[in-house]
């Protein structure tokens, strides 16, 4: 499928969350559990709240397809883009996937998720062009953290991630979002 037929085959099948990998193969993901859900509805409701008070970009849920340099169309759980590369976009484009790598990425792993296929997904930001990147493993209590030029830095059972430089002042409290996937008070 080229760009248009594969916009409006998502457009058909609204229902579903679908992806396109850059070789063209198109990835449908099964809806979210319930402490997915949760986890992710935290992390957006955070991250809202942040870029409000901020004012330098905007948060785009899980729903927001980013076509990539590389042609893939993806859909991160969280996505954070500066307000001038948001500016520089035509009303199309505005309207459709948007044609660009977050500047921030984020991925929450959801019990049916394979952390094989999630990293290879960090790993495409990262060369698309993301600066910040968080895979977000609630079963393995860890965080991998993902950045341009470096190694992927492994933070095991963190209790609090800084996004600084790239999202000032920004900091996540892990153990809340793990605390609302297992059903506990935070």
């Amino acid at each position: 499928m080229d760009e248009e037929q594969f916009f409006q085959f998502c457009q058909l099948n609204r229902d579903l969350q679908i992806e396109r990998t850059a070789e063209g193969d198109i990835l449908i993901m099964t809806p979210e559990g319930g402490s997915s859900g949760v986890g992710s509805s935290r992390l957006t409701t955070v991250f809202g709240v942040w870029a409000e008070r901020d004012g330098t970009g905007q948060v785009f849920g899980s729903s927001t397809g980013f076509t990539l340099p590389n042609g893939a169309v993806r859909s991160p759980d969280i996505a954070w883009v500066r307000n001038e590369r948001i500016e520089a976009l035509t009303v199309k484009q505005w309207e459709r996937f948007l044609p660009l790598c977050p500047d921030f990425v984020l991925e929450l792993r959801s019990p049916s998720d394979s952390m094989r296929r999630l990293r290879q997904k960090m790993e495409e930001y990262r060369d698309n062009g993301a600066q910040l990147g968080w895979l977000l493993d609630p079963a393995g209590k860890r965080v991998e953290v993902y950045r341009p030029g470096v190694g992927v830095e492994i933070v095991e059972n963190p209790t609090a991630l800084s996004g600084e430089p790239l999202l000032k002042d920004f900091v996540l409290k892990i153990p809340q979002v793990w605390a609302a996937m297992e059903r506990k008070k935070s």
